[in-house]
């Protein structure tokens, strides 16, 4: 797995994206639709209309990465609002990624302080 720097933000692009889009498209979709900068260390996620295809945009500091995933069974879970952008945590990327709801995830055990 190939890990981000800490404190690196994680945006999902709400809605569904043409996964017939490149880096030079997700580029262009995250500065005109989501206002932000796709150069910025920032990720930002996308899916596909069927909703079993994500990419993935990230820029490392020396390039652009692209990273796609596919699901053979199961659909990646997804915001229902249409445009805009929602934040995740690396935990929640990390179960978006495995395709597990990572809007509701439940502990198997109480939280204890230390």
């Amino acid at each position: 797995m190939i890990v981000p720097p800490a404190g690196t933000r994680i945006w999902i692009a709400a809605g569904i994206t043409d996964m017939r889009r490149g880096f030079d498209g997700l580029a262009a979709l995250v500065q005109t639709q989501l206002q932000a900068d796709p150069f910025s260390g920032q990720i930002f996620v996308f899916r596909g209309r069927r909703g079993d295809r994500i990419k993935v945009l990230w820029w490392d500091g020396d390039g652009l990465c692209l990273f796609a995933k596919r699901l053979e069974n199961g659909k990646f879970v997804w915001p229902q609002v249409t445009h805009g952008t929602v934040a995740l945590t690396p935990a929640q990327l990390s179960m978006l990624l495995e395709g597990i709801d990572w809007r509701r995830p439940v502990r198997t055990a109480p939280n204890r302080a230390a």
